[in-house]
């Protein structure tokens, strides 16, 4: 197959003009059969969004000259300076096909990264089908399995495409790549669409693929109506906009609406369906996706998942099997200064109204103040809330070392849930307590199975099997415990398999564990914003570290400060800060002792007095420390 290289610059503006005049906005398809409901799965990095990107420009959404950077649906600036997709992303396209029908695309762009694997769900809870995109110089990777896994259990139609095929090194690993993919979802080689979004290549291909071989949604637009909530955004000037999927039935504006979960009903304002920009249509028909507003000012009253349905005629079928989002990471989020604490609350709840995984509750620290204590999915979620928070809204902020959830049962067999160490009740009442383990999946050369299995036994993780997938490529899954993976367990995967190796992980079950509560202490004064529930077998290693750590980090102080970890009562490792000594007898030119000695004892007693009233500033790397310890 050729790269056409005036592809872009040439076909592309004249077929739009072609397809924008023969779809007016206000027109709707009236068909089922002319819908088609998409989205893109793949590994972190294989190419979703380049691919959505080609796709816009062929079927004139939008022209070369609008293509103003790569990935134009990752609209927000951290998903384009990291190059990764963070939200999910929709849009309707026009389709004329060859044969002159014309059809309307619904894609969804999701992310790949291991953290958003909740977005990923709910795309595929709108779609018949998804184009599953394998790089063809990495191969089968873990979020692809798992993608596929998901799509599978939601009984979409797969259709496979290699991507990247114009890259030197694809030419030696193409056909090995072809073979991974017929093993994993039992395709035929012709099945397979082998294409480079970068180039443009294969595209014409995969739009006859979702016309011919995706199904066409199904559904009674006379029944009553069952619309499913896939995504919600918040609108400073319209409020909550709702993104959903028609399921049965139709959506006009003026009727009113009744969400089965929250039980709260609203009168549509505004109905249409999502191009680049919304657009308005009035009406969504059973099997479009589109979106609607209703002067909702709550994100709270329209959960993702819930069902809406007509107030005056509801369905008695509400859409099940839906999975509502768990924070798996917890942290608290404290302003640098104590006034910012209301500023802080208003921009966790803006943030909260456009990413509905985030969860936040008031908490209050004796060395950092009053704050909230933050639910994400990963780390990478974490910073990238901090990361907004920070330019969004401007904000401050200290985050502490981040921990995830503990089910304690105390000696009256009552159960508590902790997510902040100082929560943990004294341990002459805790009866055991038990860690989330999850369900790792990691797959690597098989060259590296050796660093691997060490990598993971370090972190308490048991190994559960292993399948080789080919010759050189093996599939590895471990029984691991969360805390033992959130904090820099991806970086030493990727370092020690020089970025060969993938991970992919879901939650399993609570285990008990020898955990014990380590506190730091500066100067004998416990800091709870650095405590941690660490296993009693890693409490000296992990306290010795910790306490190095801290002594390159907070600056010295004009008296000498002790830093220690203790679990309970008992001291397990101890470093100290020199004071910084001002010369007193320098202006003693000879002359008595006496006099030097005077004056060394009063330097003396000034650093006692000042050690017990002075108060040591603890920098935001400190609380970093947990996250670089090698």
């Amino acid at each position: 197959m050729d790269v056409i290289p005036s592809f872009r610059h040439s076909v592309i503006p004249s077929f739009r003009h072609f397809v924008t005049s023969s779809f007016p906005y206000s027109v709707t398809c009236g068909l089922m059969q002319h819908y088609r409901n998409f989205c893109i799965i793949a590994h972190i990095d294989h190419g979703k969004s380049t691919l959505a990107d080609r796709l816009l420009e062929r079927t004139g959404r939008v022209t070369a000259r609008e293509m103003t950077m790569n990935q134009i649906l990752d609209d927000n600036p951290l998903e384009q300076e990291r190059g990764i997709t963070i939200k999910l992303h929709a849009i309707q396209m026009d389709y004329l096909s060859p044969s002159g029908e014309k059809y309307k695309l619904n894609l969804i762009d999701t992310p790949g990264h291991v953290d958003f694997s909740y977005e990923v769900s709910r795309s595929l809870s709108a779609c018949e089908g998804a184009l599953l995109v394998v790089d063809a110089t990495q191969g089968v990777e873990a979020q692809t399995i798992s993608n596929l896994f998901m799509a599978l259990e939601q009984g979409l139609e797969i259709i496979p495409v290699i991507n990247k095929i114009d890259l030197p090194s694809a030419v030696t690993t193409i056909d090995n790549v072809k073979k991974q993919v017929m093993d994993l979802i039992g395709c035929k080689e012709e099945e397979m669409i082998l294409a480079s979004a970068k180039a443009g290549i294969g595209i014409d291909e995969i739009l006859e693929a979702v016309v011919a071989r995706i199904p066409p949604p199904k559904g009674d637009p006379k029944a009553p109506l069952r619309a499913l909530i896939y995504d919600s955004i918040f609108d400073a000037y319209r409020g909550v906009v709702v993104n959903v999927r028609v399921f049965d039935g139709t959506l006009k504006e003026k009727d009113k609406i009744l969400f089965m979960n929250t039980n709260q009903t609203y009168e549509l304002d505004e109905v249409g369906v999502l191009y680049m920009q919304r657009q308005r249509t009035g009406i969504l028909e059973a099997g479009n996706v589109g979106y609607f507003t209703a002067a909702i000012r709550r994100l709270q009253d329209s959960k993702v998942g819930d069902t809406v349905t007509l107030a005056n005629n509801p369905t008695d079928r509400p859409i099940e099997g839906f999975r509502e989002v768990k924070p798996m990471v917890f942290s608290g989020i404290y302003p640098a200064e104590s006034d910012d604490f209301e500023d802080l609350r208003e921009a966790l709840g803006k943030l909260t109204l456009n990413d509905s995984a985030i969860s936040f509750e008031p908490e209050s620290s004796t060395a950092l103040g009053f704050g909230f204590r933050c639910g994400f999915l990963g780390l990478l979620h974490m910073e990238i809330v901090q990361e907004r928070l920070e330019r969004e809204f401007n904000q401050v902020i200290i985050t502490t070392v981040p921990n995830v959830r503990y089910k304690v049962i105390t000696t009256k067999n009552e159960v508590m849930w902790v997510d902040n160490p100082a929560q943990l009740p004294n341990p002459t009442m805790i009866n055991e307590i038990q860690e989330p383990y999850i369900r790792a999946q990691i797959i690597a050369p098989s060259e590296y199975v050796g660093t691997i299995m060490k990598l993971c036994m370090e972190r308490r993780g048991t190994m559960l099997g292993q399948t080789y997938l080919s010759a050189d490529r093996v599939d590895m899954t471990f029984n691991m415990p969360l805390g033992e993976v959130v904090f820099d367990f991806y970086d030493k995967l990727k370092s020690s398999t020089r970025g060969y190796a993938s991970l992919d992980y879901e939650y399993s079950d609570y285990e008990r564990g020898e955990l014990v509560l380590m506190d730091i202490l500066l100067n004998g004064e416990p800091v709870d914003a650095l405590s941690s529930i660490v296993h009693r077998q890693k409490a000296h290693e992990w306290g010795k570290k910790l306490c190095v750590k801290l002594k390159e980090l907070i600056p010295r102080q004009m008296f000498e400060v002790a830093i220690q970890a203790s679990i309970g009562s008992k001291v397990v490792a101890r470093e100290s800060i020199s004071a910084i000594r001002k010369n007193v007898i320098a202006k003693c030119y000879g002359g008595d002792i006496s006099r030097k000695r005077k004056l060394l004892e009063k330097q003396k007693e000034g650093k006692k007095r000042m050690k017990q009233v002075g108060r040591v500033e603890i920098p935001q790397e400190a609380f970093h420390a947990v996250l670089s310890l090698d």
